[in-house]
């Protein structure tokens, strides 16, 4: 019976794993990452500049130049041939990454190898890890080394090495060095330093232009990697641009935040690794690096998934439930699943920064410190009692963000119509007719009006001649959203699109040649008070 359990779910997670592969293959815009590695490489063999190299998608490459060294023999092989290579890679690397978490949850025998098999399931099911597929990232592989390295599992006189490579390939393990440091493991921490600057130089020997321009500035350039504020950036960095943080305001207070988070995670790394849980440990370092990363795209977010197991198989059924509800957090996206169905802004806005704010409770809390290795509560009252806390709990939070006027985020409602909706009075109210949408405008470059419903806001109006352009930001820090200039009736043009709030949102009209005439903001946000 155990043997068929185990059976059981490598046949469940091995069947995730060829669906999610064939479904990859499908999809038009499979593996688009792989495809700028692959692209940027073939453009820097042929002499250009690594990081002048923009894809068909309009994506750069962004890592550190050794990244390009690693990934450099892809390029012997075609394309397609990379590309399957990469994805049985992927599905393997889930496997080698279950492996020691199944052993922290389980030390020896049966339930060990029943552990590993619900491990490699679960993350094979899970959005990040289908994030790595769909897109052929290479975060599954950096999460690899920094977990091996950060648990120990690697010779002695090697440990910090695998950190160094991986944060040469990609900046976050960084973060491991200082949990080192912390936990007073001061030679690998020396070793991982070691081995990323061995790592740099060699990149710096070997393609010298691109180490420069990469250290020199692009570096810092984060908005290469895109549109910051959407809802796939789970860091406090993406939350602080969703709440509406002032441009001036926002770097301290995200530094502020961040530091506190990190030297909470770290410190309770700290006592967990003393405890003799270095599992625990490294996978709360590296949540710490997906909320203090600026941008923690879905694909980063593997950490917390290892987290929300981690506390689903330790005691007490406070931690066992925060588990539950992280883990169905990065399997489901809460924000377009549950956000639309919230008349609240606050609600909606927890919804879709439900992993950020998971993350960041979870390196506060540290696995509850080093209350994963009590023993279970003994007798009924005492669930009882942890159950009516965790109720409580969560009752309390959907009050909190209930009451607050959070805005948005990346807006997953958001709607701009077009000519064939014109018709649709529920979309065009304001105006009915050539007429009638004359006498609406008042001269001023933009004229709307707006609709209050249950989960979103319809603005829909007229423009004045010398407005070219209009755009919509849903968030500070987002992309502006096209809004189209509907010819419907002769002698004057409309509008019409839907947002879940306009809390934050602004509209800005711009003349022919670029320049912003008008731009309304309170206006907005007032529709939705």
């Amino acid at each position: 019976m155990r043997d068929r359990r185990v059976l059981l779910l490598w046949a469940g997670f091995t069947l995730a794993a060829l669906g999610s592969v064939l479904l990859v293959l499908r999809r038009p815009d499979r593996l688009s990452d792989l495809h700028i590695y692959y692209g940027a490489l073939a453009h820097l063999r042929a002499g250009h500049p690594l990081y002048t190299y923009v894809a068909d998608n309009g994506g750069p490459f962004t890592y550190p130049p050794f990244a390009a060294l690693v990934l450099w023999p892809m390029t012997l092989v075609p394309e397609g041939m990379v590309q399957a290579i990469w994805l049985v890679s992927t599905c393997a690397a889930v496997v080698a990454v279950a492996v020691p978490v199944g052993a922290v949850l389980a030390p020896a025998g049966e339930r060990r190898r029943r552990a590993v098999a619900a491990v490699a399931a679960v993350l094979m099911v899970s959005a990040p890890v289908q994030s790595n597929l769909r897109f052929g990232q290479v975060s599954i592989f950096i999460l690899l080394l920094a977990l091996l390295d950060g648990m120990g599992l690697v010779p002695a006189r090697l440990r910090g090495v695998l950190v160094g490579v991986a944060a040469a390939i990609k900046l976050t393990p960084l973060l491991f060095v200082a949990y080192f440091l912390v936990a007073g493991r001061y030679r690998d921490a020396a070793r991982a330093v070691a081995a990323f600057a061995a790592c740099a130089a060699l990149a710096a020997v070997v393609l010298p232009r691109a180490s420069w321009t990469y250290w020199s500035g692009t570096v810092l350039e984060t908005s290469r990697i895109g549109d910051l504020a959407s809802l796939g950036n789970q860091s406090v960095h993406g939350m602080l641009l969703r709440v509406g943080v002032d441009d001036a305001a926002l770097p301290p207070i995200w530094a502020g935040l961040v530091a506190v988070v990190c030297a909470v995670a770290l410190l309770r790394a700290r006592q967990l690794a003393a405890h003799d849980r270095p599992g625990h440990a490294a996978v709360l370092v590296g949540c710490a690096t997906v909320a203090a990363s600026p941008v923690s795209w879905t694909h980063h977010q593997v950490w917390p998934v290892l987290a929300a197991m981690l506390l689903i198989g330790a005691s007490g059924a406070t931690r066992r439930v925060a588990g539950g509800a992280l883990l169905v957090s990065m399997v489901v996206s809460l924000g377009a699943v549950l956000g639309p169905v919230s008349g609240r802004p606050g609600v909606q806005f927890l919804f879709e920064n439900a992993r950020a704010l998971g993350v960041c409770l979870l390196c506060l809390a540290g696995f509850g410190g080093v209350a994963v290795a009590a023993t279970r509560a003994a007798g009924r009252p005492g669930r009882r009692r942890a159950g009516l806390r965790v109720g409580v709990a969560a009752a309390a939070a959907l009050a909190f963000f209930a009451v607050q006027p959070l805005p948005a985020g990346a807006d997953p409602t958001f709607k701009a119509y077009d000519l064939a909706d014109v018709a649709n009075p529920r979309y065009f109210f304001v105006c009915r007719g050539a007429a009638e949408c004359a006498a609406y405008g008042t001269g001023a470059p933009v004229t709307f009006g707006t609709r209050t419903e249950k989960t979103k806001v319809r603005v829909n109006g007229v423009v004045a001649p010398q407005v070219a352009r209009l755009a919509y930001y849903s968030a500070p820090g987002g992309a502006p959203r096209a809004i189209p200039l509907l010819a419907a009736y002769p002698g004057s043009r409309t509008f019409s699109f839907r947002s879940a709030t306009m809390t934050h949102g602004r509209l800005v009209a711009y003349a022919p040649d670029g320049r912003p005439i008008a731009s309304y903001d309170d206006e907005l946000a007032a529709a939705f008070s």
